[in-house]
Order: structure tokens, then sequence, then C-alpha cells
């Protein structure tokens, strides 16, 4: 009998996986935050640090259940293992709709990078139709094949690094030219609970995702060992560039001066680089948000295929193409991201990008919660991870606290859109994907 681990399957190496994982966290937030945090002042920095330690509790959860289950579903595996089907599904749909929801907003802001060296793409048909281009090609991809999607993922994380670590070194360059004059000098902003709770409710927008390598496990070679890798060492890596790149922002430009920009990298490269700056930084912020994009497809495939193959959904979205990915799964997908990319563009893009991010958030904590929870039942023995998921639980419960009632309740509406489903496919009016 051949080795499950060596299985051709399993096409996606460390590099690739710990690309996902990177790729997903590290999109278009870090282009924007420093802008909505500069008020917030020192608490946004604190925000921080207490958002990195709740996404490296959760990571260390995700790392050590999917040690115990490398299995495809992540969250979807996890919940079911500990809590059955219902339970499971219940988490699978919520993040499955968070996924293609959100996947339309990082098309957009693929789209609104673009549109600096490229002004007509601002708005109307050109913008819609190259965001529907951009969407629609990397489903492509993704079901030409897992390995080309993990090399796209690979080439556009090492990308979009670039401009971060030319922040970082640009900071470093100024403080030891300039020494003290390069801080700027900014009046203080009293630190508050109510405004570290803000600011953390704004920096964990860019730690979703933490759980990428766990969803396709079953095409990572040796997941048992690198799935967990990649998810510690990938969250701790963005939580790195996240505290360097908007520390230095925060450090040594004006606070105000950076709320008011609508591209605070830009402007603190521009003070060495000059206004071509601008050009620069938003073609890396749309690499950034593409790699994130292509992340993000795949995993919106993959998850509706693990509930189809454990039962709870649809036999029909379990089965394969010849090149192994679950193309029904990711053609169903694109629709629905097709439609949210429609309807935005008979509305308000501000609007609905403002509605996405707190739904999104809303429906994720769930699947995080319900995690943390399965890890408290399946790892009783191991102390650490319990420690992890008791401080991970309590975080996402403060996160679903800030998050606020609408949101919440929205988060419930979409999952209860699920409820028919579940019941049709339960109920045996059709037959759950088999193995083969």
């Amino acid at each position: 009998m051949s080795d499950p681990a060596s299985s051709p399957r399993r096409v996606l190496g460390f590099w690739p996986a710990l690309a996902l994982v990177v790729g997903n966290l590290i999109g278009s937030g870090i282009y924007l935050l420093p802008a909505t945090l500069a008020p917030l002042g020192a608490n946004a920095m604190i925000g921080w640090g207490v958002t990195i330690l709740g996404a490296m509790a959760l990571a260390f959860v995700f790392a050590r259940l999917a040690a115990k289950l490398p299995c495809a579903g992540g969250p979807y595996a996890f919940a079911d293992a500990a809590f059955g089907p219902a339970v499971g599904f219940a988490v699978a749909w919520s993040y499955w709709i968070l996924i293609w929801a959100g996947n339309g907003a990082v098309a957009i802001a693929v789209v609104s990078a673009l549109s600096v060296p490229f002004p007509a793409l601002a708005s109307g048909a050109p913008a819609f139709m190259t965001a529907l281009a951009l969407i629609w090609g990397l489903v492509a991809v993704n079901i030409r094949g897992v390995a080309l999607a993990g090399r796209i993922q690979l080439v556009t994380a090492l990308l979009k690094l670039a401009p971060l670590a030319a922040i970082v070194l640009v900071a470093l360059w100024l403080l030891l030219r300039d020494g003290g004059a390069a801080i700027a000098v900014n009046p203080p902003v009293p630190l508050g609970p109510s405004a570290v709770a803000g600011a953390v409710a704004l920096t964990f927008w860019g730690f979703l995702g933490v759980e990428s390598a766990t969803v396709p496990a079953d095409k990572v070679k040796d997941a048992a060992r690198v799935v967990p890798l990649v998810t510690l060492l990938g969250t701790a890596l963005a939580g790195a560039v996240y505290v360097l790149v908007a520390g230095a922002i925060a450090l040594m430009m004006p606070a105000d001066v950076i709320a008011a920009s609508p591209s605070p990298l830009a402007a603190f490269l521009g003070r060495s680089w000059g206004n071509g700056a601008l050009i620069i930084v938003a073609i890396f912020a749309a690499i950034s948000a593409l790699g994130t994009l292509n992340g993000f497809i795949l995993l919106q495939g993959e998850m509706p295929w693990a509930m189809a193959r454990g039962g709870v959904f649809p036999a029909w979205f379990g089965k394969e193409n010849r090149h192994g990915t679950p193309a029904r799964a990711h053609l169903v997908s694109g629709v629905l991201v097709t439609l949210v990319m429609a309807l935005n563009y008979t509305g308000s893009t501000g609007a609905l990008f403002a509605e996405i991010a707190t739904i999104s958030l809303a429906a994720g904590m769930l699947a995080y919660f319900v995690s943390a929870l399965a890890a408290l039942k399946l790892l009783r023995d191991d102390r650490a991870a319990s420690f992890a998921a008791a401080l991970a639980a309590g975080f996402v419960l403060w996160m679903i606290y800030g998050l606020g009632l609408r949101a919440n309740l929205w988060g419930l509406g979409l999952l209860a859109l699920g409820l028919p489903v579940f019941l049709w496919v339960r109920r045996g009016r059709i037959t759950p994907a088999t193995a083969a």
C-alpha cells in the first residue's frame, strides 16, 4: 500500500504552503491600516501586540490540530471530528461564505491599486471587467492544478514583501542618518481599553487566513509536519512584518498626515524616492492583493469539496477533474464571487467594503471559536495546546463582542441560509460523495 504522505495529490511542498499562509495574511490591509489606526496613537501598537498574541494562539491551536488530523477541510474537519456533522457544517458553511464574499472585495482592491498607474480602471465597465478577468483567470489556474496555484502564490508572496522590506530599511537608514530628528512629534493620545479594543478589531482583519494551510492539507506533502510548521511560521512572519511596517510609519510620520493620506506607505517612501513612489507602491499593492486573491480562491474551491466528501454538502461538489482539483466547486464559487462583484458595481464601493469587512470577520469568528473548542476536546492531554485554545477562545469571544450586534446578526442570518442544504443532505435525498 502506498504511503498517503507521498500521494500524487500532495503537490504543495514547504515553500508553497508557507506562501499560502503568508500570502493570505498579508494582503491589501497593511497598505490601508496605518491611516485608519493613526488617530489611536500608541493604542494602535498595543492593539497590534494583543492581536498578534491572539493570532499566535490561534495558529498554535491550528498547528496542533493539523498535526493530529492532517486532512482536508481545516476548521470544518476539526469541528466535525470534535462535535459531529451539524457543527462541522455550520463552521464550513460560514467559512465558505466569508471566503467567496471576501474575494469580491479583494478583487476590487487589486483593481483599485491598478487604477493609480492606469486611471481608466478607476470605475465603471473597465474596472468591473478587469476584476472579473482576474477572478476567472485565477479560478482557471486553480482548476488547472494546485501545483500551479502554489507556484503563483510563492512568486506573489515574495514580490509583496519587497516594498514592505523597503519601508523597514528606509526607516532604519533615516534613524541612523538623522537620529532622533527622524522621529515625528505627535500629540499624545490617552491610553484606554476601549481604544485598544478598537485597534484590535481593525488589526485582526490582517490575520484572517491564519488557518489557510489546514484547508488543503490533503494536498500538502508530509502534511502532519509541514502544515503545523508553516501555520506557525507564516503567522509569526506576518506579525513581524505588520509591527515593523506599522511601527515605522507611526514613529516617523505625523499622525495627521498618515490619517489624511490615501497611501501612507507611498507617502513614507516618497520622502526618499520622490513622487514616483506612489505608482511603485500601487503596483506592489496590486500584486499583494492578487496573491491574496489567488490563495483564497484556492480555499473557496477546497472547502465545499471537503464538505461534500464529509457528507454534509451535495455530492456533486465532491467530484474532481483529471487534474485532481474540485473544478465544480471552483466554478460555483466563481459564479458567486461574480454576483458579489455585480452588486458592488451597482452600488457604493466604499460602503460594500465596510460591510464585507465586518460580516467576514463575524463569519470567521465562528470557525475560530469552534476550532478552539475542538482543540480543548481533542487535545485535552496536551497542556500547551489546551492553554493556547483557552486563550484563543477568550480572544475570539472578545472579538465577537467588539464586532457589535449588527455584524453578528448578519453572520447568524447567513448561517441560517445553509440550514435547508444541511437538512436536505442529511435526510438522504442525495448521496454523500465517495472517497473513490
